[in-house]
């Protein structure tokens, strides 16, 4: 069997005994990636590994039947391009948050937060709100990394905090990263391949925020109302490095490019992210030579995260493989089976089993013929539904990290039914918003 891919005719080996060994790669590779914990590899190492070999596999698989690779150069070239696009934008992400904790920004957050006097339950809810709002800018994992690391600060043995503060902060910034085209890989993804523009993942925040209250609500009845045991210190209070404050301004300048080079020039949101990148290398130059402070750019750079956009690429090009093999559009006709929302709600609960980025990168590479408040929904339920279960989405399984032994798969579960009411919520407001009241904007 064939299908067309771009004019060319690509083979259709979801039927076939070699396209039932490439699945049989995908699903071996995937569960090394979710029992990271058990075997203690990290999950960029299986990802890349199978990303890699799948379609060296279907490349040789082509090569040797003398087949024509037309579609399979067409392939590369598309997931390269889709790969690069999100590849660049967590880089230049990833290195501003670096630059800013560099200069002490976020030493200056915890420390404020610490000498304010609140109780347990005034800090769930400035945490919260906090990873709610940073998260649409910051991006969902680094929110919850640095807001955990808050939480581990202010207190590290009393589990009646911590344990529904820390998941307060993952649903949060799950929720605040579904309405921003880039507080979540799934939404960048979604937002990269045209399914929205800029304003359209904007009418999502009503079901967010909504959806994210409601399980904070239930939570916080949980968290004593007392105040934490911090040692008074008379040391110097901690401040932002010099250029800090300017930093954050050019991030904030940076999110606007990406946004306004997409919105009116056409341009891939890594271009804008990119050319904040070079604003801020020539601010870090001038900070050298005017006022002698290095902020060690380069320093930044080098103490990204590489595994995790290893396990980007790993991820994408193993559903990219899925895909050319043919087994996504066999997928995509459950759209035509069932409701269109029905499967889109089912995917979010697919989300927190599986990880939100391969289920969400599935979705946009089956392409369905669905309505443009759909590709809203499967955002949101992508999104939302990652913090059903620990390791759904990023943010969970950073936390789980940072936590370690308090926050931990059976604790989170423990408290799950708080975050399905939540979601429920979520595509309740959603479906009045979209479908009863037409709140948005129709294209």
């Amino acid at each position: 069997m064939t299908r067309a891919t771009e004019g060319a005719q690509a083979l259709d080996l979801a039927l076939e005994p070699f396209g039932w060994f490439l699945l049989l790669v995908f699903v071996v590779s995937y569960y090394f990636i979710a029992a990271e914990e058990k075997y203690h590899i990290n999950k960029a190492k299986p990802a890349l590994f199978g990303g890699t070999f799948m379609f060296m596999l279907l490349g040789g698989y082509y090569a040797f039947n003398g087949l024509n690779m037309s579609p399979f150069d067409t392939e590369i070239a598309h997931l390269i391009l889709e790969i690069a696009e999100i590849f660049f934008f967590l880089f230049v992400a990833m290195t501003y948050i670096e630059a800013l904790i560099e200069r002490n920004v976020f030493d200056k957050l915890k420390d404020t937060l610490l000498k304010k006097g609140y109780t347990y339950r005034q800090l769930f809810w400035v945490t919260g709100f906090l990873a709610f709002f940073i998260s649409p800018v910051a991006d969902n994992l680094t929110t919850a990394l640095i807001l955990s690391t808050v939480l581990i600060t202010i207190e590290k043995n009393n589990k009646a905090f911590l344990v529904p503060a820390a998941l307060n902060i993952v649903v949060a910034a799950n929720a605040g990263g579904a309405w921003s085209p880039f507080g979540d890989i799934t939404t960048l993804m979604a937002w990269a391949a045209n399914k929205g523009t800029f304003v359209d993942f904007l009418f999502l925040f009503p079901s967010s925020f909504l959806g994210w209250i409601v399980t904070a609500f239930l939570l916080s009845r949980m968290v004593p109302n007392t105040s934490p045991d911090v040692p008074d210190t008379d040391g110097e209070a901690v401040e932002i490095f010099k250029g800090g404050k300017v930093i954050i301004g050019l991030g904030v300048f940076t999110i606007l490019s990406a946004v306004m080079g997409k919105q009116l020039m056409h341009l891939p949101p890594m271009w804008g992210m990119l050319f904040g990148l070079s604003l801020l290398q020539l601010y870090a130059y001038r900070l050298k030579k005017t006022h002698n402070h290095d902020i060690q750019i380069y320093k930044s750079v080098a103490k990204i995260e590489n595994d995790t956009l290893l396990f980007f690429f790993g991820i994408l090009a193993m559903v990219g493989a899925l895909h050319f093999a043919g087994f996504l559009a066999h997928a995509a006709e459950l759209y035509t089976m069932f409701s269109p929302t029905i499967v889109n709600i089912g995917v979010g609960f697919l989300s927190a089993i599986v990880d939100n980025v391969p289920v969400m990168s599935a979705v946009l590479k089956a392409n369905p013929d669905i309505a443009q408040n759909q590709w809203m929904l499967v955002t949101l339920t992508a999104g939302v539904g990652g913090s059903l279960i620990a390791f759904g989405s990023a943010a969970g399984v950073g936390v789980m990290g940072k936590l370690h032994g308090i926050y931990t798969f059976g604790a989170h579960m423990r408290l799950s039914w708080t975050v399905l009411v939540g979601y429920v919520v979520s595509v309740s407001i959603w479906y009045l918003q979209f479908e009863v009241l037409g709140l948005y904007i129709k294209h």
